[in-house]
Parts: structure tokens; sequence; C-alpha cells
């Protein structure tokens, strides 16, 4: 573990990782809302949306981009083990979240991250990252969310 945590102390402030583009398409937002019961017009209903909000569509949840997080970063892609020699990775939660900027629908999205802080524990490190979600062509992130990890070794 101490080598682990060694190689991982390198990149204390570095962006470690930009991923691959993904498209959040009127599907993806409505099967969200199917899920959660959030079926809030801004969401669901296009024609509604561009006619009435200021996006001129709708617009895919908060939590809908938040929950992409494991996907855009590929934390879930067993073949793609960012952490060498970990027996098990456990999302072990979030510091803070925020949405400062909207995704419309059929919208490209993609993932950033930013290794903050470690911290090491009895038989584990807990690896905190910035998570910043980029909109294709837009300025401003939709999310910014400092993960938590813990990697078990």
């Amino acid at each position: 573990m101490n080598e682990a945590y060694k190689k991982l102390k390198k990149n204390i402030g570095k962006e470690t990782f930009v991923g691959n583009w993904e498209k959040i398409d009127q599907t993806s937002i409505n099967r969200f809302a199917d899920v959660t019961g959030d079926n809030q017009w801004i969401h669901t209903d296009p024609n509604r949306a561009s006619r009435e909000s200021p996006f001129r569509k709708t617009i895919a949840h908060g939590f809908l981009t938040l929950s992409l997080i494991p996907k855009l970063t590929e934390t879930i892609n067993s073949k793609n083990n960012h952490y060498e020699n970990a027996r098990m990775v456990v999302n072990y939660g979030l510091n803070q979240v925020r949405f400062p900027f909207p995704v419309r629908s059929g919208s490209r999205v993609r993932a950033r991250k930013k290794l903050i802080k470690l911290i090491p524990k009895k038989s584990s490190i807990e690896v905190i990252d910035e998570i910043s979600i980029e909109v294709e062509n837009k300025k401003r992130f939709a999310c910014v969310a400092e993960t938590v990890l813990r990697i078990y070794f």
C-alpha cells in the first residue's frame, strides 16, 4: 500500500484523466425521470420546453449528470484499472456537488478528473478527486463534484 500511496501522491493537484464524450439524449433523460419520479416538464416535455424554458430545449437532471460520473470516469470499467494492484474500489461518497450550467438534451459531456487529496487509512487509501463534467463547446461545467473513493490493497 505504501508504494501505491507514493505513486498516487505524485499526482496531487494534477489532472489525471479526461474521458470520452457521451451524448445525453431525450431517451436517457426520460428514463432517468421514470426511475426517479422527477418528471418536471423542463426535463421531459420538449414541446413545452421549446416554448417556455429559457434554454429552449429540455435539460438533463443535475442528478442524471452526477450519476454518470462512474461511466464518464471509467471507474466501472474493470479492464481499465486506474489503481494498480487494488483488490477493491468503493465509492465512499461526495464532499461537495454543484451544477453551474445546464445540459441541454442532445449535448455531449465528458469528465475531467483532478486528484486533490489522499488520506491513508489502516487498510485503504481514501482518494478525493474533483470531477468536472464538461459540456462540449461550452465554457462552464455542468457539474463539479468532489468524490471520495476508498482503495483497498
